[in-house]
């Protein structure tokens, strides 16, 4: 038992009338204890042990006068633990002082020191209350995934407002604007309004063009101005640094949390948009958790703040960003030091991109002519094959080199299937003739689906059909297969039953089923019969010798 509870034990037995000898017989303590337990409840303290003595105690006087002329000192000449110990050794002569002891020392005593002086203590947070609906904080993180089977670093955007802790999450290749204005779209459109107070930011380039000596007042840039006008943002920006951190440190710790908790383990996903589905569903399983000793959950205290949420502006706002790059001779644009391709066609020519987080679209005038994931690499290039096939087929000898076929291969665009009835066009009517008629298979995909192309070059190989038309055939008979197969058999009536007995009739049996019958004689050749020329007998006399 502790002690507490023997002098307990021990006040408890003397009050029964037992003497000292027989407590100290009973409990196996001595005559003192006794008369302690019978004077105070409670034990006395401890004694602490003296202080060890240390190696490096003649010389914390020393130190602490280096640290005290560091309170005048510009910030940057003040001295390191480096530095300290360095003036130990070679001024003072310091034997058996390491630099472990002194770095303990320094950090222990420097903050002393601080205070001390009247600075005020080294580090002072002053809780903070936040009105419903009235503020919020966002914020990027760095964040890792295995995108495709291969590690990237993407970003992490967080919107969340401080009454409630209701915090809305989004993952995009790059922490661009463009980013930055979707993750906004985004969070204002899962909680249903924005806030009506200010919401506070770091000194971002997405948002910040300039910061203004020591000031709040920034300069901002022309389309976030748009942007917080069309929405009725409010910005406050926080201070450069980690004091700034400090001034939104609900949304730094945010971050922090998400990423220990739903990005351990690594998140293994084939796109960036299956990885923000499951982040929509985390976000509101975390509803029902409780921020620290908090009496509700986010998802009830964000039931109190989202009726007081501004309204959302009625019409969208264009996040994305519009260039005007031209094509050049390789039928490519290079769009922040990547090169995407485009339809030959468009070379030399102007085209309009619009720029997005995680994708660009290009337009020929008010055409769309090329859609491309955005690449998260940079000086990397994303090329399709549709786009060169016209200069392919002028052009054969250049498709098994070519870039763009590597990068239809890797896709999965390109298989093995092609590969193999290339191989055996070429080897029945010579390179250039195959690869001609490889490159009329690949232009099938614009009009017909790719797993149809596929079977039908699939058949084609076993059939020893070597020609884009015997292709096309099959493709289109796997695609009817296909269409017949989805096709319900039976018609459903409006109240959504199925009649029974009901049969389907396509119109072409029934054409023929309804045909009247043929009358007609069947053909017959006897008449040109008259037309064979007919030889005599060799016995038969001829008509010029007869005699009356």
């Amino acid at each position: 038992m502790s002690k507490v509870e023997l002098y307990a034990a021990i006040r408890r037995d003397a009050c029964t009338g037992m003497s000292n000898r027989a407590l100290q017989t009973k409990h196996g303590v001595g005559f003192r204890t006794v008369q302690k337990a019978l004077a105070s409840a409670w034990p006395e303290p401890r004694k602490k042990l003296p202080q060890r003595t240390s190696k490096i105690d003649p010389y914390k006087n020393v130190i602490d006068q280096m640290l005290r002329a560091d309170l005048d000192a510009p910030r940057k000449q003040r001295h390191t633990t480096k530095r300290i110990f360095d003036r130990l050794v070679s001024e003072h002569h310091a034997v058996g002082v390491s630099y472990q002891m002194v770095r303990a020392y320094v950090a222990q005593r420097r903050s002393e020191i601080w205070t001390e002086s009247g600075r005020g203590p080294s580090k002072a947070f002053v809780p903070q209350s936040h009105r419903p609906g009235a503020e919020a904080e966002v914020d990027f993180g760095e964040v890792t995934i295995r995108l495709a089977d291969e590690m990237v670093k993407c970003v992490l955007f967080s919107l969340r407002l401080s009454y409630s802790g209701k915090a809305v999450h989004r993952v995009f290749a790059s922490g661009g604007q463009e980013a930055f204005f979707e993750g906004h779209v985004h969070a204002f459109s899962v909680l249903g309004g924005v806030p009506f107070g200010k919401v506070r930011y770091d000194n971002l380039k997405a948002a910040v063009a300039q910061v203004l000596g020591f000031s709040r007042a920034r300069v901002e840039t022309a389309r976030w101005t748009a942007f917080r006008s069309h929405y009725g943002i409010e910005p406050f920006y926080c201070q450069p640094g980690k004091q700034g951190a400090h001034e939104k440190g609900g949304v730094e710790g945010d971050i922090g949390w998400f990423r220990r908790n739903h990005m351990v383990p690594i998140p293994d996903v084939a796109s960036l948009a299956e990885l923000n589905v499951l982040i929509d569903a985390w976000d509101l399983a975390d509803e029902t958790r409780r921020i620290g000793n908090r009496a509700r959950t986010i998802g009830e205290y964000f039931a109190i703040e989202a009726p007081l949420l501004k309204m959302l502006p009625t019409e969208p706002f264009e996040t994305g960003l519009l260039l005007t790059p031209r094509v050049d001779r390789y039928s490519q644009i290079t769009v922040r030091t990547n090169r995407y391709s485009v339809p030959a066609r468009l070379i030399g020519r102007r085209v309009r991109v619009m720029l997005h987080a995680s994708e660009l679209v290009i337009y020929d005038g008010r055409e769309e002519v090329a859609r491309h994931e955005r690449l998260l690499a940079k000086a990397a290039s994303r090329l399709e094959l549709d786009h060169y096939l016209e200069v392919l087929i002028r052009k054969p000898g250049a498709l098994p080199g070519a870039t763009v076929l590597e990068q239809a291969r890797a896709a999965g665009k390109f298989t093995p299937v092609h590969d193999e009835w290339w191989a055996a066009a070429c080897k029945a009517h010579g390179d250039a003739a195959g690869t001609r008629a490889l490159i009329e298979v690949l232009l099938l995909t614009r009009h017909m689906a790719h797993e149809h192309i596929v079977t039908g070059i699939a058949t084609a190989i076993r059939a020893g059909a070597l020609t884009a038309d015997a292709v096309a055939l099959e493709a289109r008979k796997a695609a009817d297969s296909d269409s017949s197969t989805n096709t319900s058999t039976e018609p459903v009536t409006v109240s959504g039953s199925v009649p029974t007995g009901a049969t389907v009739t396509f119109l072409t049996e029934r054409r023929l089923a309804h045909l009247p019958p043929d009358n007609r004689p069947l053909p017959s050749v006897a008449a040109y019969d008259q037309l064979l020329r007919h030889r005599r007998p060799a016995a038969q006399p001829s008509a010029q010798g007869d005699t009356s």
